[in-house]
């Protein structure tokens, strides 16, 4: 007779403490973000960390760190007419390219969003300022302005317009208008397509009521578009205010300060600090005093973004 196999007997799964679990799932966010916070504390925070440190330092012109100075560094730049003279620089320089460059970059996006022949092309052409490097921008420029050689006073003199070549960078003021000239032309493209984001999303049925309603191009410009527009128009002016503000391949490269340290920012006078005299300490307290501006304007803004926000809810 055939004995009947004994069947097995069947296994218990084990199942996890529902206390474990819970402590997983709070943990599994955190174990996704470490390599990302690790990143930005070898990346940023250390970096920062010793550029405090070292603005609060002695420190030779070979770079040896000689000890804590207290805030010698931060007198020896406050005594300095060119610090003040930077800082009016930064400021200006700020200001006139994120300003202009919005205003103009605004008018471009308007027309960049109607419907025309070859808008693609156009906007092939004006993205191209954009995603051409700083450093071939500027030195492009610098050619263009030259005084002795320049494609500007060639193709004047060659049209008859003038009779003898022009030096446009003879005074300090003159070189720093250029100077940002030059950052305008090379930020306009950005702002034209954050803008320009921003009214594609624009529903055309409220375009399409207005003119129901008999609205003007003013009218549907402050009504409608402006309101509808300002979140991508707020991102593009935060982002530029940092990026012109730390920027430094176009004045570096055109003027490198000159004449007489009349031109500097404040990124080009650290440089300049640091790299062409040795002064680490004074140029970390330059440094110390960039990031707290940036960070000052940055907090107003997540200010007025939260009563924003607040007053909407």
């Amino acid at each position: 007779m055939n004995e009947r196999a004994t069947p097995k007997p069947a296994k218990i799964k084990k199942t996890a403490n529902p206390r474990t679990l819970r402590t997983m799932r709070k943990a599994e966010p955190y174990v996704w973000l470490a390599p990302s916070v690790l990143l930005m504390c070898i990346m940023i925070i250390i970096p920062i960390l010793t550029v405090f440190k070292t603005s609060f330092s002695e420190v030779s012109k070979t770079g040896i760190n000689k000890g804590f100075n207290g805030i010698d560094n931060y007198i020896a730049i406050f005594k300095e007419p060119t610090f003040w003279n930077t800082l009016q620089n930064t400021l200006i320089w700020t200001i006139v390219v994120v300003g202009l460059s919005t205003v103009i970059g605004f008018i471009l996006a308007m027309v960049l969003n109607q419907k025309f022949h070859g808008r693609k092309i156009v906007r092939a052409i004006i993205v191209f300022p954009w995603a051409t490097a700083l450093i071939v921008q500027s030195v492009v420029w610098k050619y263009i302005i030259n005084a002795d050689f320049g494609a500007l006073n060639s193709l004047l003199y060659n049209l008859g317009i003038i009779d003898n070549y022009i030096n446009w960078t003879a005074t300090p003021a003159a070189f720093f208008a250029w100077e940002c000239w030059v950052g305008i032309f090379v930020t306009v493209p950005f702002v034209t397509f954050c803008v320009l984001s921003g009214l594609q999303s624009i529903d055309t049925s409220l375009y399409e009521a207005a003119d129901v309603d008999g609205a003007g191009f003013w009218t549907r410009l402050f009504k409608i578009t402006l309101p509808l527009v300002m979140p991508s128009l707020t991102v593009s002016t935060v982002l530029n205010i940092i990026y012109v503000f730390n920027s430094f391949p176009i004045v570096w490269t055109i003027s490198k300060g000159d004449p007489a340290d009349k031109t500097h920012t404040l990124v080009t006078y650290l440089y300049d600090l640091s790299f062409s005299n040795g002064k680490f300490g004074e140029a970390a307290a330059v440094s110390v005093i960039g990031f707290v501006i940036l960070a000052t304007c940055a907090s107003i803004y997540m200010i007025m973004s939260l009563r924003a926000e607040k007053k909407e809810d």
